[in-house]
């Protein structure tokens, strides 16, 4: 936990009562939303908006929407906060690279469930819609020991193969390469620009992509050298909504990237 998720806890029970409903979740729980928090602490002059940027409320306010529209259509989540993670992240980085982010689309994977259960989903962030999922989508070898289904490291390293956390801005498709089972197969890729400082800004360098690969199927996803492979098929499809604009969000309950991640924390667009 970061230090100001610590002062965001002590500054919502202390204005709890001037909150009121709006304070809470809305599925009737007490816990406030990490949005709703982060909105509180900068009421109270914390981490206050820098003069000239859009205020962290317009921020918490489009996750809210988004989370309420999409939620019911995702049938399961590693964590409860992952989708509100996934659209504070997006609408964060919208807001302070509008240039940058020119399609709607947010392609969406919890790596905290196992790779035989669908775990990626594309939004449509405009429209506030699923475009497709939940489908299943590898994960990095280097990232869950032999035998396991669910990835639990997570590297930014050259040479890890493994997956790594964070926000990703989409660029251009192009023609991937690859080998499976000693076999090689051609589909269509994505090149990603990893925009989580420290957690996945080498994926360029280490050709972190997405793309389609034979290994994985409806029923089982196998694993890549790091990249968030899809099926061949579907991503024939997906890719291209995504290319030149679009945004991808990889999620795991990884206690290291949630608390360091600067888009989970961006208190201002």
């Amino acid at each position: 936990m970061t230090l100001r998720h610590g002062i965001s806890k002590l500054l919502i029970g202390s204005t709890a009562l001037l909150l009121g409903t709006a304070g809470f979740r809305t599925d009737g729980s007490t816990t406030p939303t990490v949005a709703q928090a982060r909105t509180v602490t900068q009421s109270q002059g914390v981490g206050a908006p820098v003069s000239g940027a859009p205020a962290a409320g317009a921020l918490a306010t489009s996750a809210r929407t988004a989370l309420a529209a999409l939620s019911s259509a995702v049938r399961r989540l590693s964590d409860p906060h992952a989708l509100e993670n996934a659209f504070h992240s997006y609408f964060a980085f919208k807001a302070a690279h509008p240039n940058d982010v020119k399609k709607p689309y947010l392609y969406f994977v919890d790596y905290g469930l196992p790779n035989t259960q669908p775990r990626g989903y594309v939004f449509d962030m405009a429209s506030l819609k699923v475009v497709d999922g939940p489908f299943t989508v590898a994960h990095g070898r280097g990232s869950a020991p032999a035998g396991t289904s669910i990835p639990t490291r997570f590297s930014n390293a050259i040479g890890s193969a493994a997956t790594s956390l964070g926000l990703y801005l989409a660029k251009a498709t192009y023609a991937f390469h690859g080998t499976s089972g000693g076999r090689p197969y051609q589909s269509i890729g994505l090149q990603l620009a990893g925009v989580s400082k420290g957690f996945n800004d080498n994926a360029l360098s280490r050709r972190v992509v997405a793309h389609g690969a034979p290994y994985v199927t409806p029923s089982r996803a196998g694993t890549s050298k790091g990249c968030p492979a899809m099926e061949p098929t579907r991503a024939q499809r997906l890719l291209p909504k995504l290319a030149d604009g679009g945004m991808v969000f990889l999620f795991a309950p990884d206690s290291k990237w949630m608390s360091g991640d600067p888009w989970l924390d961006a208190d201002v667009n």
